[in-house]
């Protein structure tokens, strides 16, 4: 997918030129002072799906006590 970038004032002067952009395919980075702060993108109409241990991996220092109860909640706990 083609990103383009733009700059908050120009984004503003031609949004509805850079939606129609954005509905054919086209990325937009929108800066302020030339850093980064937003990306307009088109919507997928199809939901994403994930695949089961799709993270399988991810989270490898995870506390032995991880899914203890905690402490906050003792008057609640039956």
């Amino acid at each position: 997918m083609k990103t383009e970038t733009v700059g908050t004032l120009e984004a503003k002067t031609r949004l509805s030129e850079i939606l129609q952009e954005v509905q054919a395919g086209v990325c937009y980075r929108i800066t302020k002072h030339g850093k980064p702060v937003a990306e307009l993108r088109p919507i997928s109409d199809k939901p994403r799906k994930l695949k089961a241990g799709f993270a399988k991996g991810a989270f490898t220092d995870v506390a032995d006590d991880f899914d203890a109860p905690l402490d906050d909640f003792a008057d609640y706990s039956g």
